[in-house]
């Protein structure tokens, strides 16, 4: 019986499956936005609330919990450092899942996993353009 017992499991095994949260974790608070399935989205969402918290916390203690769980401690100090101290006065509610639609090649429903502060970078100029504006700056000189 599954009496108390959440989650999804995802096609995997618990080792797996805890490797692949704390990748998917790790991921989202290096880049502020990650894309997966919607189902994986909302598996992950509770673990990186609990380490924004942590991060809040600011504790050695808190600091130790959240390495223990995400495994490199550059992620640890990206989210103690740049992360957690922009969510200070928010009492939860850090990240959000936006629905993409069906994947092209099996059709798994996808979604963005971003904090809610995430900011979308300015899109790129064609790297011709580039290109050709560095070559007319060269030839200037």
């Amino acid at each position: 019986m599954r009496h108390h017992r959440t989650g999804k499991k995802l096609g995997r095994d618990s080792s797996h499956r805890k490797a692949m949260y704390a990748n998917l974790a790790a991921a989202l608070i290096e880049h502020g936005r990650i894309r997966t399935t919607e189902t994986k989205a909302k598996a992950v969402r509770p673990i990186v609330e609990k380490m924004i918290t942590l991060g809040r916390d600011g504790s050695i203690h808190a600091r130790r919990q959240a390495l223990a769980f995400l495994r490199t401690q550059e992620v640890v100090h990206l989210l103690f450092s740049e992360v957690a101290p922009r969510f200070q006065d928010r009492p939860g509610g850090y990240t959000r899942v936006v629905k993409l639609g069906p994947r092209q090649g099996d059709a798994a429903p996808m979604a963005y996993l971003e904090l809610v502060d995430y900011v979308p970078a300015a899109p790129r100029e064609h790297a011709h353009a580039e290109r050709a504006e560095r070559e007319q700056v060269q030839a200037a000189t």
